[in-house]
């Protein structure tokens, strides 16, 4: 089974790497979250993956985002893939308002042990486990970057400064009427919303909604007339499923972290169902199976121009190697690939590969690195070493005398470290364009290869006299 866990591109600035969004900057105002197919259960993320998982949040949340415009803006823009939308920037308020319709997960477990008030909501006597409440309640908690939330009443997230008291009621009389609007549409699917989460934050100075709004990671879905033959047994259409999996099989306090294929499967499955009920339409279009949704979201990207199709990184081992550089990446940037110039010594921050690695390994687009360094060539063997994408090196030759003296310090490379080296920037560039294997690139290639003939030809022709 494919899936997409995690997702780089040199292309786009990393903002943020969540439990299961990735948010990469496209500009000042926008930029670009991807929901990947990563699951997290009990504050960590699993070590695998749900395949269509991102897919399915990520058009849910979109659907939802359309059909509640009229109660309150939020920061969607448009989808670019299933599993991808362009958002605006958006200051967040660091709290998450929690909206229960019903009586389960944690509050069910408190009102269990005796407690009737839940962040300043009080709760009737005599309900049993998902039972209705009287009415939909906000019970809000902190966003918390690291550790468990943390349960508030409405004076403390004023207190706390998270939000004022103004800010505070606008925020819960949004919520509770996007629950009220997210159940009553779902009860014409036969389902019901047992609680939900939202977040908000402010754009240009306005209450939006962000994040996402009635998924399986946010919400507790319950199908209707399971609830309805015996509320104590309604069986959630979410993640539930997998925390309760990982509850059974759990040795003490040890709580298993890989799924086995059938529970990831029949996660799936639920993650899809859910969305053909939600939207009375099911998920379109999946990938290919000879193709990964990774493969999916580049297409999409490269057509949506939110990337180019291909990068280059010219990787300079000092600053006075820049006009050397320059010259590769004119080169390159007349063939409309992404040119990446970055500085970096192997001898004196080599520890900084490491990180550049990261960022250029498992792009989800083609690319190659070109190293620019003399005397000793130690990048571009560093780089080779640590990197899944071709690696050149052209040396910056001051001149014949230069190359004759250093050429074999710049071609020997360690054992088992495929890097090439190309003497003039120009050829460089041109090995590197030829090693991303791009099929609008390959036309152009032949037909620079049939003037070049035609040229040969022609002066051959005129030096015979014919």
């Amino acid at each position: 089974m494919t899936y997409l866990t995690r997702v780089t591109t040199p292309q786009l600035p990393l903002i943020h790497r969540g439990k299961v969004r990735d948010s990469f900057r496209i500009d000042d105002e926008t930029r670009l979250i991807v929901t990947t197919d990563r699951i997290s259960a009990f504050d960590r993320v699993l070590d695998n993956g749900i395949p269509h998982k991102g897919a399915v949040l990520n058009s849910l949340a979109a659907f939802w985002f359309e059909r509640t415009r009229e109660i309150v803006e939020s920061h969607f823009v448009r989808s670019v893939d299933p599993c991808a939308s362009i958002v605006r920037e958006a200051v967040p308020i660091r709290v998450e308002m929690v909206v229960r319709g019903y009586l389960a997960g944690s509050a069910w477990r408190r009102y269990k042990e005796g407690h009737r008030e839940i962040c300043g909501v009080v709760l009737p006597d005599g309900l049993g486990p998902n039972a209705r409440l009287p009415e939909p309640v906000v019970t809000p908690t902190t966003k918390e970057d690291v550790g468990h939330d943390r349960d508030v009443t409405p004076d403390e997230v004023v207190s706390l400064g998270l939000a004022t008291r103004d800010q505070y009621d606008e925020m819960a009389r949004t919520a509770l009427e996007l629950f009220t609007a997210g159940s009553k549409m779902l009860a014409a699917r036969g389902l019901l919303l047992a609680d939900t989460k939202y977040e908000l934050g402010l754009i240009d100075g306005r209450l939006a909604l962000i994040d996402e709004i009635h998924t399986p990671d946010s919400s507790r879905f319950w199908d209707g007339e399971r609830w309805e033959h015996d509320p104590s047994t309604a069986e959630s259409l979410d993640k539930e499923y997998v925390r309760a999996w990982l509850m059974e099989h759990r040795d003490g306090d040890d709580i298993p972290f890989f799924l086995p294929d059938h529970v990831v499967a029949e996660t799936s499955r639920r993650y899809l169902e859910l969305y053909e009920r939600v939207t009375g339409s099911p998920l379109t279009p999946r990938p290919p199976s000879d193709e990964g949704p990774g493969h999916r979201l580049y297409a999409n990207l490269v057509r949506e121009g939110v990337i180019r199709d291909a990068w280059v990184a010219v990787v300079m081992g000092s600053p006075h190697d820049i006009e050397h550089c320059r010259k590769i990446a004119a080169v390159l940037e007349g063939y409309g690939v992404m040119v990446d110039l970055r500085v970096m010594s192997a001898h004196k921050n080599g520890e900084d590969i490491a990180r550049l690695a990261e960022e250029y390994n498992g792009s989800i687009e083609p690319g190659a690195v070109i190293a620019v360094a003399g005397l000793s060539n130690g990048l571009g063997g560093a780089l080779a070493a640590s990197l899944d994408v071709p690696v050149l090196s052209c040396p910056p030759f001051s001149d014949r005398a230069d190359m004759l003296v250093n050429v074999n310090s710049s071609l020997m490379m360690p054992s088992g470290v495929p890097a090439a080296t190309v003497i003039r920037p120009v050829e460089a560039a041109a090995a590197a364009l030829r090693s991303l294997n791009l099929h609008r690139l390959r036309g152009r290639f032949r037909e620079e290869i049939r003037r070049t003939k035609e040229d040969l030809r022609a002066a051959d022709r005129a030096i015979r006299g014919r």
